[in-house]
């Protein structure tokens, strides 16, 4: 005989049938949230790209490329909270500071590649400056004309070269002006041409063809950094896939019921792993940064 079950029982068993207690997951699909949106904010262009973007848009919609002026909030304004609540709703206070210190580290890898680019994108400019340059003497005109015709020039280019023109125009040594504006990456390229500058003044050298050489050299070290820099792609990749081990290794054992969260949010011995293990990963990623970098010549 079949014995009825009661109502209130049946009632009572469905929340733990169904194991609905959303709250389990609240915090994980917080910080997930977060976390992709310090990854999306770190991640974004920097001003140089959009610059170009909006060029390129302006070009094809046949409208103005300059910006419209209004308040923009810097992007590590916004990764370095959106970190820290990630980091605070997985692994505590000390989640949080690491988590702000990897955006910090994020960041900086983010800047140092900017300027890379920036140096070699710089470079290039100025040996088509130095190539018009020669090519303007070469012709018979005058040094200080050939310096003032820097508006053909890109813009990198003409901040380099635009105290050398001024100093021209007014009767100044151009060497002493060129090694005042020899500064950021490009500055010891343009202590070169300086340096070519005063041996043309001093000696009499024709400094058409020293001007030549220069970017002779200059066009073949920008070859040679592009062509080290793409047989490098295969170790930088491998240097990315290791240093996001750790954190694959987390999220797999986390999906595996071993709860390494808990582990590293509790006690005593959780923290300090924690922060050994995100200074070891920074750690490594610097090197990898500098080997990579040192065998890229400049």
């Amino acid at each position: 005989m079949l014995t009825p079950l009661p109502v209130g029982g049946v009632a009572a068993g469905l929340p733990a049938i169904s194991g609905a207690d959303p709250s389990g997951w609240s915090a994980p699909r917080t910080a997930l949230a977060l976390s992709v949106l310090a990854l999306a904010v770190l991640g974004a262009p920097g001003a140089g790209p959009r610059r170009r973007l909006r060029g390129l848009s302006a070009g094809l919609t046949g409208g103005s490329a300059t910006p419209s002026r209004r308040a923009r909030v810097p992007l590590t304004v916004l990764a370095v909270p959106a970190a820290a609540g990630a980091g605070f709703a997985l692994l505590g206070p000390v989640g949080a500071g690491c988590a702000v210190a990897a955006v910090w580290f994020v960041r900086r890898r983010l800047v140092a590649g900017r300027a890379a680019a920036h140096g070699t994108e710089a470079a290039a400019e100025l040996a088509d400056a130095l190539a018009r340059i020669a090519d303007e003497l070469r012709t018979g005109a005058h040094p200080a004309t050939a310096l003032a015709g820097s508006g053909h020039d890109g813009p990198l280019a003409r901040a380099l070269l635009a105290p050398a023109a001024v100093a021209a125009r007014v009767g100044e040594p151009v060497p002493d002006a060129l090694r005042r504006a020899a500064t950021g990456p490009s500055g010891r390229d343009v202590e070169r041409v300086a340096a070519a500058w005063e041996l043309a003044d001093r000696h009499g050298a024709p400094l058409a063809d020293l001007l030549t050489g220069l970017v002779d050299d200059l066009r073949w070290r920008l070859a040679h950094a592009a062509r080290v820099r793409s047989q490098l792609a295969g170790p930088r990749a491998t240097a990315s896939v290791l240093t996001s081990l750790p954190l694959a290794g987390i999220g797999l054992g986390q999906l595996m019921g071993i709860a390494p969260l808990t582990v590293l949010r509790t006690g005593l011995h959780g923290p300090a792993l924690l922060v050994l293990g995100v200074l070891l990963t920074a750690a490594g990623a610097a090197w990898s940064d500098h080997i990579l970098r040192s065998a890229v010549p400049s």
